[in-house]
C-alpha cells in the first residue's frame, strides 16, 4: 500500500511538472496556453489591486503586496514575454504571487503589443508603468528607492532597454541610474530582427535602438541575467555578452546560465522551483542585497 501511494505521488508530481512546463512554453512563445495558464494560476490569490495607468490605451497593472516583509519591501515591476505580440498581465498572476509571498512588492504590467503598437510605442508604455510604481510603491508596502525591473523574453528586452537607453524613463521624470537593478530572464539584447519581427520594430534604420547592448556606457544599475544554456529561441550569448559589456564598462552584472535548460526554464522557475531550482533563489538574493 505504501509503495502504491508513493508511486501515485511521483506520478502526480510528474504530471504537474509537465503541465507547468507546458505553461512556460506557451508563455514564452506567445502560444494559446489557456489551460496551462489555468493550471499555473490555480489557487493563486488575485492581486491586492488592479490599476489603470494609461487610460487612453486601456492599460493596467496588477499589484501583489508583500507578505511578511520587515519594513518597506523591494519592488519589482515585471514585463511578460510573448514576442511583443501576445500576453496579458492576468496570465502571470503566478509570477506576482510567487514574489509577493516571499516578501517582494510585485507589479505585473500590461503594455501594448503589435499590431496595437510597434516599437518604440511599447517602450513608452513600460516606462509609464515604472513611473507609476515609483510614485505608488509606498502605498502598497514597497520601497520606491529599491525599484527593480524584470521581464521574460520580450519583457526582458523591454526591461533591459529601459535601464540602458535613458530616453524612455527620462521622459517620465526618472533616471535609469536610480534603479536598484534589472532582472532579465531569457532576454534578447543583441538580436536579429527578421521575419514577423520586422513589422514590430519598424524601419531598419531604427533597429539598433532596440538593442540594449548598444547603449551600455557604465552608468547602468546592477544586472542579473538568467538564461538557459540550451535556449533555442534566444541565444544564451545575448545574456553573457551583455553582462560582459556591462562589466567592461565598470558596471555590476552577473550572467547565470542554467545547464541543459531551454527558453522556458527561467520563467518556469518562478512558479515551480523544482523545474529550475537556481532561478528563484538568485532573483530573491539579488533584490535583497
Amino acid at each position: 500500500m505504501i509503495k502504491t501511494c508513493r508511486h501515485r505521488t511521483r506520478r502526480a508530481a510528474t504530471h504537474l511538472a509537465r503541465a507547468l512546463t507546458a505553461l512556460a512554453l506557451a508563455a514564452s512563445l506567445g502560444g494559446c496556453g489557456t489551460l496551462a495558464f489555468a493550471v499555473a494560476n490555480a489557487g493563486a490569490a488575485p492581486p491586492e489591486a488592479s490599476v489603470v495607468y494609461a487610460p487612453e490605451h486601456a492599460l493596467a497593472l496588477d499589484v501583489f503586496e508583500p507578505r511578511g516583509a520587515n519594513g518597506p519591501a523591494p519592488t519589482v515591476v515585471f514585463f511578460y514575454g510573448g514576442g511583443w505580440r501576445d500576453g496579458a498581465r492576468a496570465q502571470y498572476r503566478f509570477v506576482g504571487r510567487a514574489l509577493a509571498e516571499r516578501g517582494v512588492l510585485a507589479i505585473v504590467a500590461d503594455y501594448r503589443t503589435y499590431p496595437q503598437a510597434a516599437f518604440p510605442g511599447f517602450m513608452d508604455d513600460a516606462a509609464r508603468a515604472v513611473a507609476w510604481a515609483r510614485a505608488h510603491a509606498g502605498r502598497h508596502g514597497g520601497d520606491p528607492s529599491r525599484l527593480y525591473l524584470a521581464g521574460h523574453s520580450a519583457g526582458a528586452q523591454i526591461a533591459a532597454l529601459l535601464a540602458t537607453d535613458r530616453r524612455y524613463l527620462r521622459a517620465h521624470g526618472l533616471d535609469p541610474a536610480a534603479l536598484a537593478g534589472v532582472i532579465g530572464l531569457s532576454g534578447p539584447y543583441d538580436f536579429a530582427i527578421t521575419g514577423r519581427y520586422r513589422a514590430v520594430f519598424g524601419p531598419q534604420e531604427q533597429w539598433p535602438r532596440a538593442q540594449a547592448i548598444n547603449f551600455v556606457d557604465g552608468d547602468e544599475p546592477p544586472f542579473l541575467l538568467v538564461h538557459g544554456a540550451d535556449d533555442r529561441v534566444v541565444e544564451a550569448r545575448d545574456s553573457t555578452e551583455l553582462a560582459a559589456k556591462l562589466r567592461a564598462a565598470g558596471g555590476d552584472a552577473e550572467a547565470l546560465l542554467l545547464p541543459g535548460a531551454g527558453h522556458a526554464a527561467t520563467v518556469a522557475g518562478l512558479f515551480d522551483p523544482r523545474l529550475a531550482p537556481a532561478v528563484l533563489p538568485a532573483v530573491l538574493d539579488f533584490v535583497r542585497r
